[in-house]
């Protein structure tokens, strides 16, 4: 499916995943895909247009009409909705509110997964969201579990600013029929509650040596 290589990082909301990911990426001189970023798009959108984020058949109306374009900047990827930059409005209180709604639309995820296989055809990838390793490239042996504990979760998102419903966005993601959020069987599972982010990468560069990945000198 992938013609690179992808390092699959899941796990539940604010569990350090994004960070880690970024991170890990610039150390190995990967490209960074944020698959969270495309699902928090596609629900903006629906909320700028007053669409019900529950009003399933609504959603998919908007995504069948709608050109999604997916790339790269400075190695961290992007997405664009009819020609709109998107980034802005990715952590407004209102998409986090919606988004585990909107991404439990089985069109949503068929068309965001189907972007995402994409990015790993001309690019080594280190992708994270909470499917990856389970859904959207079950095939790389290099699959990481990042989680944290619901009070460390918690807290973290608190110190951000940002109002999440922790505990029910992990019920509701690990819920949804298509794709839920899992831990996938071969995967190596990180707890961060009490690392640093560099703590947590290296525990995941340790793991790909030992799985024999050419990794860049000095790594």
């Amino acid at each position: 499916m992938a013609a690179h290589i992808v390092i699959a990082i899941d796990g539940p909301a604010a569990s350090g995943k994004s960070s880690v990911a970024r991170t890990l990426a610039r150390r190995l001189k990967f490209h960074y895909v944020n698959t969270g970023a495309m699902y928090r798009a596609v629900t903006w959108l629906a909320v700028s247009r007053g669409i019900p984020p529950a009003d399933t058949s609504a959603v998919r109306a908007m995504l069948d009409s709608t050109v999604i374009e997916c790339g790269f900047c400075d190695g961290e990827s992007t997405i664009l909705l009819d020609g709109m930059d998107t980034a802005p409005h990715l952590n407004d209180a209102s998409v986090t509110a919606s988004v585990s709604t909107v991404a439990s639309i089985p069109e949503v995820r068929r068309r965001l997964v189907a972007k995402q296989r994409e990015c790993a055809k001309d690019s080594d990838v280190v992708m994270e969201g909470r499917d990856i390793g389970s859904a959207v490239f079950p095939e790389t042996p290099y699959k990481f579990y990042i989680d944290a504990t619901l009070e460390v979760r918690a807290a973290r998102r608190q110190k951000q600013g940002v109002a999440d419903r922790i505990e029910a966005r992990d019920r509701q993601d690990s819920s949804r029929p298509m794709s839920p959020l899992i831990i996938a069987e071969d995967a190596h599972v990180v707890d961060s509650s009490h690392l640093t982010i560099d703590g947590v990468v290296g525990e995941i560069i340790g793991r790909l040596k030992l799985k024999g990945l050419a990794l860049p000198e000095g790594i």
